[in-house]
């Protein structure tokens, strides 16, 4: 399979390291707007054909796959074009800044008979993909609250510093991963509230986030995100999370230990995860999701069959995104099904 990655930004990196790690895959034209992180980007992986137009890297043609790695502005053309040229597409996160927009890119891909992914790889770092494996399992019965946490007080702007401009930050970056979780743990939802605050007054955005969820299924569960937290030991990036059921317990703990209760009997087990050898501390858990959901990506083609976060299930995760602003603006619980 041949791909054509464009956006060739901070994360972007990670993404061309998996696909090397893949077999049967190659990385064969790049594209950027800025022609100095294009070439850096092509030299550091030997990608000689390189593009700052994406319409020119379309009409040459020659890929089987998109990755659109660029800001969530870009995607609606980036993703028709891929349409009008027929390739599968993987997409990074937030899949679009609006529900029409969304709505029009799954349409313009399911059109075509290929196949579209969201790059929504949280669910699949090897310690959260236990709980989600667990719960669904059975292990402690049939869950009835949960609760998926991100508390962190590093640097992100650093390495993104456009993260700081938009006037949307924490839920459309980072709260999109943790409601993705819960869907993955509990299903859809039915309704959301939610709480928002900006603590750090050099950001436009809210940095904490508060969201209760109500999902179909009748689960509750809490999803609560924040950049604003001083702590030691620091977590991030890791997702911590709650699961109650009717048979027992779930704690995936700071550190990635898993304790699971089950009767009188509990067992806790260490799930760090590997340090790939292209990986860094402590950004190798996300590091490591990356080449898995990219694997599960390539599987599925192969298997055709769809994705697990393709573009009309990640339309219920984006939709969350949606109603938790809206909650956290009118201060009123929002139905998903109205958005």
């Amino acid at each position: 399979m041949k791909v054509a990655l464009i956006g060739c930004g901070f994360f972007a990196q990670n993404q061309l390291e998996a696909w090397r790690d893949i077999d049967g895959v190659d990385v064969v034209a790049l594209c950027d707007t800025d022609p100095e992180k294009l070439a850096a980007t092509g030299k550091a992986f030997d990608i000689a054909r390189q593009f700052t137009d994406a319409a020119q890297l379309f009409e040459q043609d020659g890929f089987d796959i998109v990755d659109i790695a660029t800001t969530v502005q870009s995607h609606r053309p980036l993703v028709e074009m891929a349409a009008r040229h027929k390739v599968h597409v993987i997409c990074q996160k937030p899949f679009a800044s609006n529900m029409e927009d969304a709505r029009a890119m799954v349409s313009a891909i399911e059109a075509t008979g290929k196949t579209l992914m969201v790059h929504e790889n949280f669910r699949w770092q090897s310690a959260v993909r236990t709980v989600i494996d667990e719960v669904r399992n059975g292990t402690i019965g049939t869950p009835f609250f949960g609760r998926v946490s991100f508390r962190s007080g590093y640097d992100v702007f650093s390495g993104q510093p456009y993260l700081a401009e938009g006037e949307r930050f924490i839920i459309e970056d980072l709260g999109i991963h943790i409601l993705d979780i819960a869907r993955a743990l509990f299903g859809d939802v039915r309704r959301v509230s939610a709480t928002t605050q900006r603590i750090n007054p050099v950001i436009k955005g809210e940095d904490v986030a508060t969201m209760l969820l109500d999902h179909n299924g009748g689960v509750t569960s809490v999803v609560d995100c924040s950049y604003a937290t001083r702590r030691q030991p620091e977590t991030f990036p890791q997702s911590l999370i709650e699961v109650d059921g009717d048979t027992g317990t779930i704690r995936l703990d700071a550190g990635y230990s898993l304790t699971v209760q089950t009767g009188a009997v509990s067992e806790t087990r260490d799930l760090s995860p590997p340090v790939l050898p292209w990986a860094s501390q402590p950004w190798h858990n996300i590091q490591e999701s990356v080449r898995t959901i990219q694997q599960h990506f390539v599987d599925c083609l192969r298997d055709q069959v769809q994705p697990e976060t393709n573009g009309r299930d990640n339309l219920q995760t984006l939709g969350l995104v949606e109603a938790a602003y809206l909650s956290a603006a009118e201060g009123r619980t929002v139905e998903t099904g109205a958005l």
